[in-house]
């Protein structure tokens, strides 16, 4: 494998079953390096993979396809005409036609039940929000043209949460709208000083709202009240709005966590749907939570699982939900019955999700994807006995590469506890030769290395530079029990170094590894990891730092969702151990060569901590280099930034490996 091979690899997602179990809509996004963006088309396969087409074929997006309730049509978002708005097109052919003209765009359509009407999300001005759409839709219009036009671009900020991963809030809220399927005047149905999906992608579970089945109410996930305080708490709440009188009810409320993605079942009886325990912390265990309608009695499907549910879908029968969630560097989809009993895998191996269900509940499609293979469309019947691979988008260029099989280990980590470990080899890996090691740290810390394919840290293509790839999961790690996710809180530098060093002292003893020439790196909480590496640990020829934290303190007053470091460390003014395990404590020690990498755009780990780094080491004359994206936030995501990330990240490692 070669980086170019990177860009040639087409991206499968968002796998979409068709109400009769007959098609697979899926999305397949290329990348055109010459223009530097990326195009995403929508196509159709038959769910016994005989039979595959193009459906859409703009060079801008077209993505988010939802099937109508008969069939016959799929809408979808795409910015073929400049902005983000809902089309709608004809499984059979036909153009696709457009149902929007939003000044403020129009994302994440899902039908009603009966098919007449469509709900969407649209960041509106919220003081214009309870208007007559027209009215308001003007408004939002000059606003925004007024802002692009003014040669003052400065910004007052009155509360916080005014910035959000890449992008700037600008007092906007995410709202519901609704419009006719077959066009007409969209309505909002969630007006005022508040957003109708989470604000973070960290309570994110995919649509985060739904109709009920008779189509007269919207369920939907709403972040916490009061606005001000949405900064440091993660108290969503599931809201249902009637939508004839537009009253609204928080059917939650009385859990001071955060609950979402609301799930109604077939027949009405139930609103299926997630929740964590503990307020302020992003990283709790989600349980699989049925709501009775009728009685509003709310109980756990999910209690016996220790792991956290991701995404769900109904049957047709209303007597069993399916869901992904992570097992041990794999996330298998799962299925449990509302009458309760343990949950029980439908497919596992590698990495699965994107659930979709056919009306009849005969046909499951959902994608899947591992460490030596990019996503592709499966189909399976709900009990799982006939997983089918429907899709082939890739197996022309995967013919001409060459992997080795990764390997899966265990060790003892800190206090004993084992510790999984996945290894990948060169390709044409030789026993009798010892080879230069790359540790990589994956980032969360809350997160894991998982059985899957990465366009970012791919590990596949970092063992074809030569080197054998380790990947831990250490403490923090999802997928292997919350104990095991929660033992990394206010202890970053302990018990987890513990473990990456255990697993390092592993590596050493194998009979391949060249312990002269070892290397490590990691972005976000990796490269925070790589920053505690400079002052604790004095084995690595050089380090390469994404994105890292570096100073508590600062990171504490520039990132955006600060319920993150007050549950990680503490309130620094509170908490008189809070940077215990700051890594800028220890620059005294530091003496590792380091590539340092960060970005303008990033305001989860803003760049002022890559920059404190970089002076640190030059101050200390540590040989250097900072890698800077002024168009890029926590990701680098541009083609041709990707390019130069990945030339640069190999070249620093080949100067010091080979």
């Amino acid at each position: 494998m070669e980086l170019e091979d990177l860009f040639r690899t087409k991206r499968v997602s968002d796998a979409q079953v068709s109400p009769d179990g007959k098609w697979v809509a899926f999305v397949v996004t290329v990348v055109d390096k010459a223009e530097n963006l990326l195009n995403s088309d929508i196509w159709l396969v038959s769910s016994d993979g005989k039979d595959s087409r193009q459906l859409t074929s703009s060079p801008k997006h077209d993505r988010h396809p939802r099937w109508s309730p008969d069939g016959k049509r799929i809408v979808f978002e795409s910015n073929r005409g400049g902005s983000f708005q809902l089309y709608t097109i004809q499984v059979d052919g036909g153009e696709a036609r457009q149902l929007t003209t939003l000044s403020t765009e129009a994302t994440q359509p899902i039908w009603s039940p009966d098919g007449k009407r469509i709900a969407f999300v649209s960041a509106v001005f919220p003081e214009f929000s309870d208007k007559p759409f027209n009215e308001s839709d003007g408004l939002n219009r000059k606003r925004k043209e007024e802002r692009e036009k003014s040669k003052v671009k400065g910004r007052v900020f009155t509360q916080l949460l005014y910035r959000h991963w890449d992008s700037w809030v600008d007092g906007k809220r995410q709202h519901l709208f609704v419009v006719p399927a077959d066009g007409g005047e969209p309505r909002n149905v969630t007006p005022g000083d508040r957003d109708a999906v989470p604000t973070s992608r960290t309570f994110s579970a995919g649509d985060d709202f739904d109709f009920s089945p008779d189509g007269k109410e919207l369920a939907y996930t709403a972040p916490p009240l009061p606005a001000r305080e949405e900064a440091w708490k993660t108290d969503h709440n599931i809201v249902v709005v009637n939508l004839d009188t537009g009253e609204r009810k928080e059917i939650t409320a009385g859990n001071p966590a955060a609950d979402g993605f609301p799930r109604y079942s077939p027949d009405g009886k139930y609103i299926a749907y997630r929740a964590q325990q503990r307020a302020g912390f992003e990283a709790d265990r989600w349980q699989l939570m049925l709501h009775e309608r009728a009685t509003s009695r709310t109980r756990s499907l999910t209690e016996q699982l220790d792991s956290s549910v991701e995404s769900l879908a109904w049957s047709s029968d209303s007597r069993t939900v399916y869901f992904d969630a992570e097992e041990k560097g794999t996330v298998p989809i799962w299925s449990v019955s509302v009458s309760g009993g343990a949950p029980r895998k439908v497919a596992e191996g590698a990495v699965n999700g994107e659930l979709s269900v056919s009306r009849d509940g005969k046909v499951l499609a959902f994608t899947r994807q591992s460490l030596s293979r990019p996503n592709e469309v499966y189909t399976s019947d709900g009990e799982g006995r006939e997983v089918r691979l429907i899709t082939h988008v890739n197996d022309e260029l995967f013919a001409q590469l060459n992997f080795t099989k990764p390997g899966s280990v265990s060790y003892a980590g800190a206090q004993g506890t084992l510790v999984q470990m996945w290894i990948l080899k060169p390709p044409g890996f030789d026993p009798a030769r010892k080879y230069p090691l790359v540790f990589l740290v994956h980032g969360g810390p809350q997160g894991a290395w998982t059985d899957s394919w990465s366009y970012r840290w791919n590990p596949q293509l970092w063992a074809a530079q030569g080197y054998v790839v380790a990947l831990p999961n250490p403490r923090g790690s999802t997928g292997f029990g919350q104990r095991f996710v929660d033992e990394i809180t206010h202890d970053w530098g302990g018990k987890v170094f513990a473990d990456l060093t255990n697993g390092l002292a592993y590596l050493e003893k194998q009979s391949y590894v060249d312990t002269t020439r070892m290397a490590a790196a990691g972005a976000s909480y990796g490269g925070y990891m790589m920053n505690w590496f400079q002052g604790h640990l004095d084995k690595f020829r050089c380090l390469v730092t994404h994105c890292g934290v570096y100073n508590f303190w600062n990171m504490y007053g520039a990132t955006e969702e600060i319920w993150f470091d007050e549950w990680e460390h503490g309130i620094p003014w509170a908490t008189p151990d809070f940077d215990k395990h700051s890594p800028h404590r220890f620059a005294g020690n530091f003496k590792t060569p380091t590539l340092v990498i960060h970005n303008e755009l990033d305001f989860r780990v803003p760049v002022n901590e890559g920059m404190n780094l970089f002076t640190t080491l030059q101050r200390k004359g540590i040989p250097s280099k900072f890698l800077y994206f002024p168009d890029e936030g926590h990701w680098v995501l541009k083609p041709q930034n990707s390019e130069l990330w990945h030339q640069t990240v190999f070249a620093w490692l080949a100067e010091y490996l080979k």
